[in-house]
């Protein structure tokens, strides 16, 4: 728990994190060094190897105050591959190269080389940063970055303490050998998570809660020292916990809940929502919540905090840790039975529970007309054999070039300049599979003007295999966006009817669901190219990704670092230039 900002930027000097404050134009600057690094860590107390920042994982919790700079010297220690980080929900106004997305906004940072990640953080809120480059994320490659109101200013919500708790799955197999699982035929999946990590904390051969599961595992019998022993939350009574919770899962979607407790839910992707009373939240991978939890039950018990699959059928045990009142010791088990996960395919109250979410009063409100609408529709296709998934039947595969320099510069060689495809067959049916499931690989982007209102519509298919249709988490970077609406079947015109343009959840990520549509829109007022994709790691490694590029000629001094690589690092030794 952080009890205040002193003892948290301590405790974080003593984990090795290097964090420096200066004031530059009264503008406050915080310092960090991330050294990235493959390191062995007991994480489901099997050791594997994980990717590490200094030694640690998950990675150190960043913490600023809206308003403020970072400047992140992120060193390459992998010795034989490229990294970047993306940070996950910061609108990136003014920096589009430091949003830390490979072939996009910058070129991966070459083992041993150092590259300045220098952004202004602009909106209070929870937020998370992870790899970018490859299937990184899977690694390991993650971690918090909390946002605080300006000193003075209040939360629309009271709270005594808080947690900060980061969701995440675990795979036995490495990501390489992932990577090209999914890049082989015969095709290879990835298969469930062997384990859910709360904190970069998990079990996979015990349970806390072994005596109330039928599964025969045994039980987990920790002395409090060891890597996968889960974090304890110390709570008092009759307090209102604020608990910030992200998901940066590569597949799962997860439904978290703590026995015998009723949760608020305040915010979402670092907006205010109308608080609304639950007993669990779904949440998926790319988004993250402020719930509020008050002590308010028997004193002289513990209670599970419990994390469970949602959306896929699952095959791995529950995450558990304790809710601990200080009135007892921590290592007093619960005596009430286990959070009951729903139903996996249990799709209805999933949607219920998105559908509650509407904006708190004073978040702003959507243009009430846009300019452009795209539809894009998410397909399982196959490319000469090889498993994808496309949109609007165009497989992505990133170019050597980031986009960002390729069109400051207009260097026509570097992606496919063709107009991307902006909808899909009418006749194109989304319930059955593909009539005919071959597909495109391509790298175009959809170009839009500076400030253009821009609806987009999801719309989600059966894939490969009959009767089958996935949950898809999409995110967009460098926007928040207005969710506008969520439906059954095929999206029609008459649909736009219903939309909610009185409150509607100002968002980075948003869901859709089995044979559904979702609807989005969003002003593109951020000059700089974008990442638009699912964010279930596999999917997006398969394919499942677009580019959006608004206004790029009005991005200014990108640091040459960034661009050299492809083609515009030779642009950059023809001109000998440092910034542009």
């Amino acid at each position: 728990m952080e009890s205040s900002k002193t003892v948290m930027l301590w405790c974080v000097l003593m984990c090795t994190l290097l964090l420096k404050s200066s004031s530059v134009l009264g503008e406050k600057v915080r310092h960090y060094q991330f050294d990235v690094e493959y390191i062995f860590k007991k994480v489901d107390c099997l050791e594997h190897v994980v990717m590490g920042i200094n030694g640690q994982f998950p990675g150190p919790t960043i913490r600023a105050e809206a308003g403020d700079t970072l400047d992140i010297a992120l060193t390459n220690k992998l010795h034989t591959e490229g990294t970047v980080i993306h940070w996950h929900g910061i609108r990136m106004k003014g920096t589009p190269w430091a949003d830390g997305t490979a072939s996009i906004s910058q070129c991966a940072i070459n083992p041993g080389e150092t590259f300045h990640y220098r952004f202004k953080v602009d909106k209070a809120g929870t937020y998370f940063y992870h790899g970018h480059f490859g299937m990184q994320r899977s690694a390991g490659l993650y971690g918090s970055l909390i946002v605080d109101l300006p000193e003075g200013q209040k939360e629309p919500f009271h709270y005594d303490e808080e947690f900060n708790l980061l969701l995440s799955d675990w795979w036995h197999t490495g990501v390489h050998e992932q990577e090209v699982g999914l890049s082989s035929i015969p095709f290879k999946w990835i298969g469930e998570p062997q384990t859910l990590l709360i904190n970069g904390r998990g079990q996979f051969d015990c349970s806390l809660g072994a005596k109330f599961m039928s599964t025969g595992i045994p039980q987990c019998n920790f002395k409090g020292g060891e890597e996968c022993a889960p974090q304890i939350l110390h709570v008092l009574p009759n307090k209102t916990y604020r608990i910030r919770i992200a998901s940066t899962t590569a597949l799962a979607s997860l439904n978290f809940a703590i026995s015998n407790h009723k949760l608020v839910v305040v915010e979402a992707d670092g907006n205010y929502v109308q608080p609304f009373v639950v007993d669990d939240i779904d949440i998926y991978s790319g988004e993250s919540y402020s719930i509020l939890l008050t002590t308010d039950q028997n004193p002289n018990q513990n209670y599970w905090v419990s994390v469970g699959v949602r959306g896929r059928k699952p095959n791995t045990t529950q995450a558990l840790t304790i809710l601990n009142y200080n009135t007892i010791s921590a290592s007093v088990y619960p005596i009430t039975p286990l959070p009951e996960t729903p139903l996996w395919n249990d799709f209805e109250r999933s949607k219920a529970f998105t559908k509650k979410i509407v904006a708190l009063m004073g978040t702003p409100q959507p243009p009430k007309y846009s300019n452009k609408r795209i539809l894009l529709l998410n397909t399982q296709n196959r490319v000469n054999g090889y498993t994808k998934w496309s949109i609007n039947n165009v497989s992505l595969s990133l170019p050597p070039t980031p986009y960002l320099g390729a069109i400051k510069f207009n260097l026509k060689g570097a992606f496919d300049q063709r107009p991307s495809p902006t909808t899909f067959p009418d006749d194109y049916d989304i319930t059955i599979p593909p009539k005919n499931p071959n597909s495109t690989i391509g790298n175009g982007v959809y170009m839009f003007e500076n400030g253009e209102v821009v609806d987009v519509i999801l719309q989600n298919a059966n894939a490969l295999s009959a009767n089958a249709s996935e949950i898809h988490p999409w995110h967009l970077h460098g926007h928040d966006f207005w969710v506008l609406g969520y439906g059954e079947g095929k999206f029609k015109e008459e649909d736009t009817k219903n939309f909610n343009l009185k409150n509607p959840p100002y968002r980075n990520t948003v869901v859709i669901f089995p044979y559904g549509w979702t609807a989005l829109r969003f002003k593109a007022d951020n000059p700089g190219a974008w990442a638009f994709h699912c964010h279930i790691e596999p999917h997006l490694h398969m394919g499942m990704g677009v580019v959006f590029a608004e206004a790029v000629q009005n991005v200014k001094r990108i640091p040459a670092e960034a661009l050299a690589c492809g083609l515009t690092g030779k642009f950059l030794i023809n001109k000998n230039r440092g910034h542009y």
